[in-house]
Order: structure tokens, then C-alpha cells, then sequence
């Protein structure tokens, strides 16, 4: 089925959106660039900056000190030598993979004793924003119209801005990064230019009773005790610029630093969140919020489930399988149990219902001739929909069920190796030197692999998702004694047997892989999904995104008539400040929570026979003897978290939280369970950010660690 959205075309280009001033309590995530329009209602809350204060391309400002850390999370500068500070589980893999038996350092903690000390961390990098610029016209030129009056095709369209994007990124200087990143829709484009420092080192981290504290059972969950923090330092070279690892390069120095204020924050205070969000879908249809709440959140949810068992159960049972799963139990679980509370709470506000109701204002809107060019497109929207629903389900049962065993993902990133050596036998010229670079990288990907791979673990998981896909999708499923044959005869699940096929690999063993049987499965249902199942929903997802787009921009066009709305753009990965308040909330019925924690609910916790609930005896005997320095409360409390209401999302992890004067009060680390489904509507009364008291972080680093070389290179304010 094709959508034509010949219709909308003419509608896309000329003149571009406003980010209107919040009228929604203070939900929003704002463009640095533009929070001047919020400037008035954020000195209401009680800042005390300004805007330029905030970002400033000709000066420097708090943007300065805030990083993209590694592919996914926010992080910090908190000291001229360079020093960042991120989230515990940020950094969790790159702790995780400097850990061992030997050296269980998510156990045990890590600290760096000395400059030489700091580890390494490979693939790491970090970035700062030195500029972004608003490139729509550029974009969007000559995109309306042909020159003969007829609208642009969506196809035509689509490469074009490909190929500006690309040309654009092409003026990037050594050690930059230009991204170019489409906001409302593709209603608008903007262009954001990154200064890449890629030698990061691991400098400190609690252990993981500490900076994991709860686990899964407090994830995503207030009251919260978590010392969710880790801290790395930022290399360069002697001139303070860009460079791979080299043990001659120095400690950043950095443009801008955040101070620390240990005088903390009570309820009613301002915060202010400066990060990078990941997506959220504010603006979507109801047939959009139908789709998540009862096909792809439930899907996702089951799925996970299920390996979760399985997993946690291998885990409880021994230790080298808790190092070995930590880091991917902890990543299955993130989402699975965001997507339940996301579910409770669109279900809770009615969330689809409320988008009919505003659906009806719409319609009402585009019988008017004002509204007349958009008649058609919530119509077409539904009609999307309705067929995207088959083929998304496709789509979720390979991600979530085929893929769930990863021996399935490890066999199949051998075809490249085995493409290389039927060239290389060939005598294909340069083929045998490309075979040798393909097989290098797939030697220590093995490696890798095999470090945290159990084949029992693995072979389990592959049952129980089997059983259960059968019932979801037409694609075959391997039976049991398939299953059986690839744990039992496959080279990929027996890792001494791989490591040594890889050891002298030689282009005529590829009929070794290509005969694997599990690298035969791989291939099977890679092949199926990417022929039939990838284009299916590729279609659709063009078809959605254009009507989408039309959508937005007339979503805008309506609320003209009727005063100003909070239109601030969808998150995308991109910097945004969000700011609030300090407020507590209430769940459910009678039950109230205020808006900090203390060290004392850890001891309230404490469980010696659960993992994640261990307390340490060096934190007991701290807090039996309130040898808390200068880091307790004006009540000689030791604050843990606390909440507000900045409206964030994932990607935030690791953001820093600033008080009205622009000084580190915390580090932002997650969401209340009742809030999640603020990625999709904002409920002032509900959602809650969940943030590190930095007071906390502190006395973890001073007082738990002795680390006190690096209390001594921050800058505090305590007056």
C-alpha cells in the first residue's frame, strides 16, 4: 500500500517556527540557543543568570562544560585538569571491561591513585558543542515546488537533503564533528559542530553496591538510594587539542569548569538540567500512542522478560556469570522495565483518548478554509498506521525474540569474513590484504565476545524464546533438536574451538563457517528480515514520517488563531536545557513522597543475602558514627537523591544539575516509574527527574575511597 502525500507538499517550506515560551507548567526541552524566550519565566522559578549565561558561541559559558559521554549519556567538567563526572552506569561497560576476578572492580570499586594510574578506555569519546547554527533555508530550498508547479516527490526530496547534509558535514576541521539533525518533523534543520577529544580514561568508580545500588528493583523508582556516579578525565595533546591515546598526552584543560556548591537544594529551589535527551514523541497521533501502549510496549515487555529470568537465575548462581551479564542485564532491563511504567502511564492519563479529543479540535479546524490544506492528513495517518501495525510486529519479534540469543548476532557478523576469503581464493586483486584486515577485527571481536559469553546461558534463552515466537509470527522456528544441534555442534558456541579456527584462518576454511549450522540459521533469518521485513517497514515508516511532518506543521498553523503553545521540539540527541523546581510527589493514594533521600533508607535497605542490596561496612561504620564532613544537610543528614521537575529523558543520564547561580547541586541519573511515559505526554504532577545529590558523590569519593587527589582539584561554593 503507498500513501500519496503529493498533496501536503506545498505546505512544507517557508518561514520557520518559533520556539514559543512554556505554557504548560515548566515541561519542555529548550534549544540553548533560543532559552532567551524562557529567560523571564526561568528568574520566576528563581535563576539568577542570564540566557547568554547559558550559551554563548562568542564567550564562554555553561555549555562549555557539558559533554556528550560516549554514544548515549551526558556528562560533565568539573575541573580545570579535565576531570568529568558521569553516571555509575554510563560507564558501566568501560568499568566492566577493565574488571575480571582478579580485578573485580564493579565489585570492588576502582580508584585511580595517580595520573598514571587512570585506565585507558579504547572507542571512548567525548564531545562539546562549540556551535549550532539554524541551516532550514539551506535545507529546504527548491524543495516545494519543481520548476514546472509541480510538487517535489517525497524520494526527491528525502536525497536532497542527504546530499546538502553530507555536504555540509564535509566542512568540518580536523578533530570537529558536524551533524546535521532535522527537528519538527523535518520542518526545520539545524547544524551542530562538535569539538572530539577520543582519550578518556577511567579515573574512579564506587562498587557496585554503591553505584547500582537496588539494581533492577529501584531502577526507575523513588524513593531512590543509588550512587549512580562514575568519573573519567579528558586527555589532549601538549597543545590542549584532539588526539588519540598516547601516554605523552596531558589532562584537558578545560574552557569552562562547574563549580560545586555544597550547600545543596530544598524543596521549592531552582534546578536547571544542561544534556543531551535521546527522543521523545510529544507530537504524535493517537493512532501513533495505540501502537506503543498495545502492540510495542507489551511485545517488548514479554520478551525481555523472559531472558531476564534467565539471566538473573545463571547470575545468582555464579559469580563469573554476574561479571559476565552484569552490564547486559542491566541494559535488557533498563528498557523493559521503562516500557511498563511508560504503559501504566499512558494508560493512566488516557493519553489516547486526550489526542482524539485534540484530533476533533483538528478536524473541526480543517472544515475552516484556514485549515482546509490539511483535511486529509490525519486520515491518511490512520490509514498508515493500520498496515505498519503487521509488519512492526515482524520487526519487534526479530529484535527482541530471533536476536535474543547472541550467538545468533556473533554468527552472522562472520559473513563479511567469509565474502573476504572467497575473494582472496579467488586471487581477486588487494583481496588477500582485505581478508587480513577482516579477520584481525574479527579475532578480537571473538575475544571480546567470548569474555562474556556463556553457552549454557545462551542455549536457554534460545529455548525460551523459540517456544514462545511461534506464536507470534509466520517465520520459521528452529525445534529442539535444531536448537540442539547448534550449542552441541556449532563452532560459534564452543569458544576454544573458535578462537582456534581464528588463530591461522586461512581462505579455504571458510566452508567451515559457511557449513556451521548456526552461521546457516543466522544467515536464514538475517536474509528473511532484511528482504522482506526492513523494506516493509521502511515504507511505511517514510509514509508516517512525511504525514508526520504535515501533521506537526499544522498542529503549529492551528494554534496561530489561538495564542501561543509549547512547541518545543522533540528530543533528538541534541543539547537541550530543561529547567524546575525541587518538589516532591504522590504516586497513589495516601502515599507521599518528599523530595530527598538520606543514607539512613540504605541502612533501612540493607539485605545481606540480596546482591544489590549489600551494604558495605566502611558505609556503616560512616554512618553509624555521622562521619559525614562537610558534605551533610543543614539537619547533619547525608543526602542521597532528589527529584524535581526538569522534564528529561534517556540521554540525560549523566547531565548536570545546576542551582539559580550555575553551580553542580547534582547529577541527573533517571525517572520516576509513574513518570515514564513522559516521553510521550508530560504530566506536571507525576513527572519527576531523579538526580545524585553531588553532596553524596562527594563523600563517596572523600570519605567511603580516600580519593582525596581529586576533592582536591574541584572548586566549591559553601556560603
Amino acid at each position: 500500500m503507498r500513501i500519496s502525500v503529493k498533496t501536503f507538499l506545498p505546505l512544507l517550506t517557508g518561514g520557520l517556527f518559533l520556539f514559543c515560551a512554556a505554557a504548560r507548567a515548566d515541561e519542555g526541552m529548550w534549544l540553548p540557543m533560543f532559552l532567551k524566550q524562557n529567560e523571564a519565566r526561568m528568574q520566576e522559578l528563581g535563576f539568577k543568570l542570564t540566557a547568554e549565561d547559558v550559551y554563548d558561541v562568542n564567550a564562554s559559558s555553561l555549555k562549555d562544560a557539558v559533554v556528550i559521554f560516549g554514544g548515549g549519556c551526558t556528562g560533565e567538567v568539573v575541573s580545570p585538569q579535565g576531570l568529568v563526572f558521569t553516571n555509575h552506569h554510563c560507564g558501566y561497560g568501560y568499568i566492566q571491561e577493565h574488571s575480571s576476578l582478579e580485578h573485580d572492580y564493579l565489585t570492588d570499586g576502582f580508584w585511580a591513585e595517580s595520573l598514571r594510574d587512570e585506565l585507558p578506555c579504547p572507542g571512548l569519546k567525548v564531545r562539546f558543542l562549540k556551535e549550532m547554527r539554524d541551516v532550514s533555508e539551506v535545507m529546504l530550498a527548491g524543495l516545494e515546488r519543481n520548476d514546472d508547479g509541480t510538487p517535489v516527490a517525497e524520494n526527491v526530496r528525502r536525497d536532497s537533503i542527504d546530499a546538502r547534509s553530507r555536504r555540509l558535514m564535509k566542512e568540518a576541521a580536523q578533530g570537529e564533528e558536524i551533524r546535521v539533525v532535522p527537528f519538527y518533523y523535518g520542518n526545520q534543520y539545524f547544524l551542530f559542530v562538535y569539538e572530539v577529544y577520543e582519550d578518556v580514561r577511567l579515573v574512579g568508580a564506587p562498587p557496585s553496591n554503591i553505584g547500582k545500588f537496588g539494581g533492577d528493583t529501584d531502577n526507575w523508582m523513588f524513593p531512590r538510594h543509588t550512587g549512580d556516579f562514575s568519573v573519567f578525565r579528558i586527555y589532549a595533546d601538549t597543545a590542549n587539542r584532539p588526539a588519540p591515546y598516547s601516554p605523552e598526552n596531558k589532562p584537558y584543560s578545560p574552557k569552562r569548569y562547574f563549580k560545586i556548591d555544597l550547600r545543596g537544594c530544598e524543596e521549592g529551589d531552582f534546578t536547571m538540567v544542561i544534556g543531551y535527551p535521546g527522543r521523545t514523541q510529544e507530537y504524535l497521533s493517537s493512532y501513533g500512542v495505540e501502537q506503543v501502549l498495545n502492540q510495542e510496549d507489551p511485545m517488548r515487555i514479554e520478551a525481555r522478560t523472559l531472558r531476564l529470568e534467565v539471566i538473573k537465575a545463571a547470575m545468582n548462581r555464579d559469580a563469573k556469570t554476574r561479571i559476565q551479564y552484569a552490564a547486559k542485564a542491566a541494559s535488557i532491563a533498563n528498557g523493559w522495565k521503562k516500557w511498563i511504567g511508560e504503559a501504566k502511564g499512558i494508560e493512566r492519563l488516557d493519553v489516547v483518548g486526550s489526542k482524539r479529543e485534540y484530533e476533533k479540535l483538528f478536524g473541526e479546524w480543517t472544515a475552516t478554509p484556514e485549515g482546509a490544506a490539511y483535511a486529509s492528513v490525519l486520515p491518511a495517518l490512520q490509514e498508515a498506521y493500520e498496515g505498519f501495525g503487521a509488519v512492526q510486529g515482524e520487526a519487534i519479534v526479530f529484535q527482541e525474540y530471533v536476536l535474543a540469543p547472541e550467538a545468533v548476532r556473533f554468527a552472522y557478523s562472520f559473513k563479511a569474513l567469509c565474502e573476504a576469503a572467497e575473494k582472496a581464493a579467488s586471487g581477486e586483486e588487494g583481496a588477500v590484504e582485505k581478508f587480513a584486515e577482516i579477520l584481525r577485527k574479527r579475532q578480537t571481536a571473538a575475544e571480546d565476545f567470548y569474555k562474556n559469553y556463556n553457552p549454557e546461558v545462551d542455549r536457554e534463552i534460545f529455548e525460551k524464546m523459540a517456544a514462545r515466537q511461534a506464536e507470534k509470527s509466520s517465520a520459521a522456528v528452529p525445534d529442539p533438536s535444531q536448537i540442539n544441534l547448534f550449542y552441541t555442534k556449532s563452532v560459534f558456541t564452543q569458544p576454544q574451538k573458535m578462537l582456534a579456527l581464528l588463530q591461522d584462518f586461512k581462505p579455504a576454511q571458510r566452508k567451515t563457517i559457511l557449513n556451521d549450522p548456526l552461521y546457516r540459521y543466522a544467515l536464514s533469518v538475517y536474509n528473511r528480515y532484511i528482504t522482506h521485513t526492513v523494506p516493509a517497514v521502511a515504507l511505511y515508516r517514510r509514509q508516517i514520517d512525511s504525514l508526520q511532518r504535515v501533521y506537526m506543521r499544522g498542529q503549529m498553523e492551528m494554534q496561530k488563531s489561538s495564542g501561543p503553545e509549547t512547541f518545543y521540539p522533540d528530543a533528538n540527541f541534541t543539547m537541550r536545557v530543561a529547567y524546575g523546581q525541587v518538589n516532591g510527589f504522590s504516586p497513589s493514594d495516601a502515599l507521599v513522597c518528599k523530595p530527598y533521600t538520606t543514607l539512613k533508607g540504605i541502612m533501612e535497605k540493607e539485605n545481606p543475602d540480596i546482591y544489590d542490596y549489600v551494604v558495605e561496612e566502611r558505609l556503616k561504620e560512616l554512618y553509624r558514627n555521622a562521619d559525614y564532613g562537610r558534605y551533610a544537610n543543614k539537619k547533619g543528614e547525608m543526602p542521597v537523591a532528589f527529584i524535581g521537575t526538569n522534564h528529561t529523558t534517556g540521554g540525560n543520564s549523566g547531565s548536570p544539575v545546576l542551582n539559580a547561580e550555575g553551580n553542580l547541586v547534582g547529577i541527573n541519573f533517571d525517572r520516576n516509574w509513574e513518570g515514564t511515559m513522559s516521553d510521550i505526554r508530560y504530566d506536571a504532577q507525576m513527572c519527576r527527574n531523579i538526580m545524585l545529590d553531588i553532596r553524596y558523590c562527594l563523600f563517596i569519593i572523600d570519605k567511603f575511597a580516600g580519593a582525596r587527589r581529586l576533592i582536591d582539584e574541584l572548586e566549591f561554593v559553601e556560603n
